[in-house]
């Protein structure tokens, strides 16, 4: 059993006990749950449920596990013949969620 639910925009195929990498929420403290409820399709054994634009009474449950930092990127800026340099790290914080429940 598996399911399709959208947040910040972006589309996550998930299953139950599969941990997912989503943007940050700072109002998600670590170990409390939180529900997903835009579900756009949920597949069953007796078959799939396709939502227009969402599946009706359909929530996905899931644990914080924590906030996590993602790798570290470069940006660097430089203008040819000017002596213009610039160097710039940034590091993305996303929260990292447990799925614990699908409800159809």
């Amino acid at each position: 059993m598996y399911a399709i639910i959208e947040d910040g925009g972006r589309q996550f195929k998930v299953e139950e006990g599969q941990e997912l990498v989503v943007d940050f929420k700072e109002e998600w403290e670590p170990n409390t749950e939180v529900t997903f409820d835009k579900v756009l399709m949920i597949s069953t054994e007796e078959g799939a449920r396709i939502g227009q634009p969402t599946v009706s009474g359909a929530k996905v449950t899931a644990m914080v596990i924590d906030h996590v930092k993602g790798k570290k990127l470069t940006i660097r800026w430089f203008r040819r013949r000017k002596n213009s340099r610039k160097k710039v790290g940034h590091r993305q914080i996303s929260t990292k969620v447990k799925i614990t429940k699908i409800e159809s």
